[in-house]
């Protein structure tokens, strides 16, 4: 199978559109590996205006009188199975140097009038040569929001040449977003559809579910257009929009401010500071239910603020680098309220795949830690009570809980639980004794935290992580690192409660070893709630040796 490829942007292969049809060409590849393969990028090539002189039919049947590298393309036009036209979208049609190209194809046909069956418009001309058989897509992006409503003269266009519905088309809106590093992630994840519609279309044809997903919107309309804004680098209400440019990391920071969502607003207004460090340059962000807004004076107080040079930030943005790497290696610092930073994917997910915001929108199971707890806490106080009744009450709350929480996601750590508490249970009313027993399920239980700090996931980090983006946290270094702290210093109290209960055991008070042991544990999740926050915005601040 041959295929043409036309590239119609004055950029060549720096065109946007240019990178959907590679991606669609790959897709092609992927299911016919021997195809060959020719590309013309008419910004290298001289195609000369059509003069109108229609020397083509009459004195020189199908052969131009304009020396130029026309000619080739005919042949190539001649020679391919399947002719892919690739080009932005120029004042709402094909740019200059494709409209002289399909000017200039007035060789392949012959003078005489015709009307063909099912043809659009009135009168057309035979083609001079057999185009039976071969196939036409059409690939294009343009710089408005969607590209519905903006492809009719494009439309009209080759529903002359080709015929209506006898051509395929990929039509994109937002197609400068291609070029923008920071977008890659959805871009990519755009590119990953179009090539999917390239394997489809080698198979037949494009399926109605990736044409839909080829329809999807880059950006929402809101986001899309203040980011386009904001990269002119103008004021809209000034007066000397003209002459008056903004600097680079202004219009960066603009984009950046562009991208947050509305919908995460906490409740109360948030100022962020941007301090670029390499340039010298400073910018608050003001977060409000309404937006965002960018003030170049300083005169608002910043809660949060990030000090980092413009080339680390532009790094974390393209996803170069991960945020949280950047800050373990002391690559930029946060002061203030932390906060921010936390949910930081949730204020600014606006260049996100759409794959994930869906994934974050639909209800998905969670874990849940009163899973793991609330059988651990039955087995230490109800026992102690009544010997009998409470090893049964342990088994059944062991039956009952995973019923409890049927919405919830079980982990590792829930069914060994389920598993240690109900087999203790047993073993204490075959007649082992609790003096034994109590103390062991301390220590199993902090061995089982403290175990988890060798795996690549700590304990905590499997519960915790809803709060903080869900399994995209799980990939944040500073996430992790705290949670394995954190997790480290439970596994050793309940190691050390173990010991303290093994002797507790032997003295008057034994039956109050549950309730005794529960104070601790108290103090110990007032201490977590205050270092998992704290801890981050101390090695954010700079604080905290770099690892």
């Amino acid at each position: 199978m041959n295929i043409l490829i036309i590239n119609g942007s004055p950029k060549g292969t720096e065109s946007n559109t240019y990178r959907l049809t590679t991606a669609f060409l790959e897709g092609i590849r992927q299911e016919l590996p021997d195809i060959q393969v020719k590309e013309l990028s008419l910004s290298r090539m001289e195609i000369r205006p059509c003069l109108g002189c229609f020397s083509c039919w009459n004195r020189t049947p199908g052969r131009c009188c304009i020396p130029d590298d026309m000619g080739r393309v005919i042949q190539d036009l001649l020679w391919a199975d399947i002719t892919v036209w690739s080009f932005p979208l120029y004042y709402f049609t094909v740019p200059g140097l494709l409209k002289n190209l399909i000017d200039r194809q007035l060789p392949m046909l012959l003078p005489f009038m015709e009307e063909k069956e099912g043809q659009v418009g009135n009168g057309s001309h035979p083609s001079r040569y057999d185009m039976s058989g071969k196939r036409t897509v059409v690939i294009s992006t343009c710089g408005f929001y969607t590209a519905e409503g903006n492809y009719d003269g494009v439309y009209s266009l080759f529903d002359h040449l080709c015929g209506r519905g006898n051509y395929t088309t990929v039509f994109c809106g937002q197609g400068e977003l291609f070029r923008v590093p920071e977008m890659s992630a959805r871009t990519n994840e755009y590119l990953s559809y179009v090539r999917q519609a390239g394997r489809e279309y080698a198979r037949g044809g494009i399926s109605n579910q990736t044409l839909e997903l080829l329809e999807q919107l880059l950006l929402p309309k809101e986001i899309f257009e203040a980011c386009a804004d904001a990269s002119w680098g103008i004021e809209k209400a000034s007066d000397s929009a003209q002459t008056k440019k903004e600097s680079d990391t202004l219009i960066f920071t603009r984009q950046m401010a562009a991208l947050y969502c509305r919908e995460s607003y906490p409740g109360k207004d948030m100022v962020l500071e941007m301090h670029y460090t390499d340039v010298e340059e400073s910018y608050q962000i003001l977060l409000g239910k309404d937006g965002s807004h960018v003030y170049t004076d300083g005169s608002l107080t910043p809660a949060t603020k990030i000090e980092t040079p413009v080339t680390v930030w532009r790094a974390i943005a393209a996803g170069e680098i991960r945020g949280d790497e950047a800050m373990m290696q002391g690559l930029y610092r946060v002061t203030g309220d932390f906060t921010l930073m936390l949910k930081w994917d949730n204020y600014f997910g606006g260049s996100r795949p759409l794959a994930k915001r869906a994934e974050e929108a639909s209800p998905q199971k969670v874990t849940n830690m009163n899973m793991m707890l609330i059988p651990w806490i039955v087995l230490w106080i109800a026992p102690a009570v009544h010997k009998q009744w409470g090893c049964l009450i342990s088994i059944s709350v062991c039956a009952l809980v995973p019923l409890i929480f049927y919405r919830n996601r079980k982990t590792v750590y829930d069914i060994l639980t389920n598993a240690f508490v109900t087999g203790v249970s047993a073993l204490m009313l075959a007649g082992c004794p609790e003096k034994w027993m109590l103390p062991l399920s301390y220590l199993f239980f902090g061995v089982m935290w403290l175990a988890s700090c060798l795996g690549k996931v700590p304990l905590t980090a499997n519960y915790s992580m809803n709060s903080y983006g869900g399994e995209d946290a799980l990939q944040n270094v500073l996430f992790l690192k705290t949670n394995r702290i954190l997790t480290m210093l439970w596994g050793v109290l309940y190691l050390f409660t173990s010991v303290f209960t093994w002797f507790l055991m032997r003295t008057p008070v034994s039956s109050f070893a549950g309730l005794i042991n529960s104070a601790l544990p108290i103090f110990m999740g007032i201490f977590t709630a205050w270092f998992q926050k704290w801890y981050p915005a101390r090695v954010a601040g700079g604080k905290s040796s770099k690892n």
